[in-house]
């Protein structure tokens, strides 16, 4: 599953920069894999030249096969503000509240269901992806390198997108461990998020 940031969080939307979109490569293919594409990826500016179109296009393969005769144009449109995977000591942005999908858990394209994608809370590659650039969020320790602990510091792990353990005191801590626990299943019905969990306050 591709979601690394669970239901619970607060914050404001005013706080939620929506003009980047994943980095060509590192969509999903489809919602059940896992990848740089997962909701709750810490992400970095990876293209930010506002001189360049606001929508480009380009031939995409996503779109099936695009060069039957007679087809006068067969593009695809892509927002043209770029982001990835944060490492360490990158410059981060925030955290993706959406997941970048190519196809639903069956393999059908999200390109031919909107509502499908939204229910699954994911967008095609080619569009904005919400960021998140403060607040407070529950993120999975699939979001984790290694275990966190609460009252403490986080920073960006070298493991792209993910976060880690920090001292206090150090310059790149990006927010603090709110708290932690588990989920586990119950009277034999499957919790979808069992599991361990960090709340987390970003910024």
């Amino acid at each position: 599953m591709s979601l690394r940031i669970l239901p619970f969080r607060q914050y404001s939307e005013e706080d939620v920069v929506n003009l980047y979109r994943l980095k060509d490569g590192g969509e999903l293919a489809a919602t059940t894999d896992s990848g740089a594409g997962d909701a709750g990826v810490f992400v970095k500016v990876s293209n930010g030249d506002f001189n360049a179109d606001p929508v480009a296009y380009a031939s995409d393969s996503y779109l099936g096969k695009t060069d039957y005769p007679f087809v006068g144009r067969a593009q695809y449109p892509k927002v043209g503000l770029q982001m990835e995977a944060a490492t360490t000591g990158s410059a981060v942005l925030g955290i993706s509240l959406l997941q970048t999908a190519k196809a639903d858990e069956n393999g059908e394209k999200l390109l031919y269901n909107p509502q499908k994608a939204a229910e699954l809370q994911a967008v095609l590659p080619g569009q904005a992806v919400p960021v998140a650039t403060k607040g407070v969020f529950t993120v999975s320790a699939a979001a984790v390198d290694g275990t966190l602990t609460p009252g403490t510091k986080f920073q960006i792990s070298a493991n792209a997108g993910k976060i880690t353990g920090a001292a206090v005191t150090s310059a790149l801590a990006i927010g603090t461990v709110v708290g932690s626990g588990s989920r586990a299943s119950q009277n034999g019905e499957t919790d979808s998020l069992a599991g361990n969990y960090y709340v987390i306050k970003l910024g």
